[in-house]
């Protein structure tokens, strides 16, 4: 007599944090509905943490490993290591993959085993799925979007309550959508992890988390997001991999965007990201960004895609260049002196570096005077030396302010 069906798939899990028990409650939870849908039915053969568990047990005893322990070390050598056992890996790990995706990529080439990592990226939305499979033969030309939730609802606040940074930091924290050191999510660097393996799906070339230049929102004022209301403007932490003159241009950093941008209405800690394709023109994904259920939920996602059939190899195809001058819109907030004249000498210095005004606000007298304006597109590196050149005129009375602007609607 047969045994009584297929053996369950046995998982081994690395980390039990917020995710790692997330992933573990909902495995026992799903575990009947992954097997109608797989014909195997999952079980935990381990866990390890700091103070539980012995790796290589947990190797021996698995069919497959998930990773989230987070962090470089000893996260990189356990997966290095179940992947040369020809076993399969799901990681949550945005700054392992970041760091050592072609490394990682490669042993698993090797070994014949899938590298799953859907939770790395934006929470619940499915994009590194529609990227590697829905649009895996089609000329994506950029990857762009909303893609750590603390920074889009700590923005979303600000603009809605004129409260400042701090308050609204500590507002985000109470409710846990901000760490107790939240430094990766607001200084630009978790979106800059992100979007390093967006660049390398899409466009199938190695991209690291140091060929991602990242500006954070810590320096955003009230008074910005007052302003920009005044421009039509909303302010978001963006993340964007495009192409540009024959390379690729990855960065991250804070920018307004009209309201008939798709990403405009995406408030507090909800993610959005964007596919831009000549096949496709454009597609937009939204949903909320990582929690702990939401992760897990993602992670069980690549489970059941693994035990469901192959997955894509990752292989190289091209090494692009990194570009890193571009043109971009820009909000450029001066403090002046109240004085005739100074609106024409900033528009000379400004004309002299062929940065051209779109839109201008005059605001306050005396020590409260503000200019307030939108310039049209230009080379970032000839709006830097503007910007430096307005540094030296008499009538600034504190630096510079500047942040990107969109002007693309759609």
């Amino acid at each position: 007599m047969s045994d009584d069906g297929p053996k369950p798939i046995r998982i081994g899990l690395l980390g039990r944090g917020n995710v790692g028990a997330a992933f573990a409650e909902l495995l026992a939870e799903r575990a009947v509905a992954v097997e109608a849908a797989t014909g195997r039915r999952p079980e935990l053969a381990g866990v390890l943490t700091r103070s539980e568990g012995d790796f290589s047990e947990i190797l021996a005893s698995s069919d497959l490993v998930v990773e989230l322990m987070g962090g470089i070390d000893p996260a990189k050598e356990y997966v290095i290591d179940a992947l040369r056992a020809g076993k399969p890996v799901v990681t949550a790990n945005k700054q392992l993959l970041a760091q050592h995706g072609d490394e990682l990529f490669g042993i698993a080439r090797e070994a014949g085993v899938q590298l799953r990592f859907e939770a790395a990226v934006a929470g619940v939305i499915p994009i590194v799925r529609t990227i590697q499979e829905s649009f895996g033969v089609t000329k994506i030309e950029k990857v762009f979007g909303i893609v750590n939730g603390t920074t889009n609802f700590i923005l979303s606040e600000m603009a809605a309550s004129g409260a400042g940074y701090d308050e609204v930091l500590k507002q985000a924290q109470e409710l846990g959508y901000a760490e107790a050191d939240p430094s990766d999510d607001v200084s630009g660097a978790d979106a800059a992890a992100k979007m390093a393996i967006l660049a390398r799906l899409a466009f199938h070339t190695p991209v690291t988390l140091a060929e991602v230049p990242y500006e954070g929102i810590e320096a955003i004022q009230p008074d910005d997001l007052a302003y920009a209301k005044e421009l039509g403007l909303s302010l978001k932490l963006l993340g964007v991999a495009e192409r540009r003159d024959g390379g690729i241009s990855v960065r991250v950093f804070p920018c307004f965007l009209y309201r008939g941008h798709p990403l405009a209405p995406i408030e507090g800690p909800f993610n959005a990201v964007m596919v831009e394709a000549p096949a496709i023109t454009e597609v937009t994904m939204s949903g909320p960004g990582a929690g702990g259920i939401q992760t897990a939920s993602a992670v069980l996602g690549d489970v059941v895609s693994i035990l469901a059939g192959e997955a894509p190899v990752h292989e190289t195809r091209t090494e692009l260049p990194i570009v890193a001058d571009v043109s971009s819109s820009f909000y450029l907030y001066l403090e002046v002196a109240d004085q005739p004249g100074v609106l024409a000498r900033v528009a000379t210095v400004l004309g002299d570096h062929d940065v051209s005004v779109k839109s201008v606000v005059q605001r306050g007298a005396g020590e409260e005077a503000r200019l307030v304006m939108v310039v049209h597109e230009c080379l970032e590196s000839r709006f830097a030396a503007a910007i430096q050149a307005l540094g030296e005129l008499p009538e600034l009375r504190a630096p510079a302010r500047s942040i990107h602007v969109i002007e693309e609607q759609f």
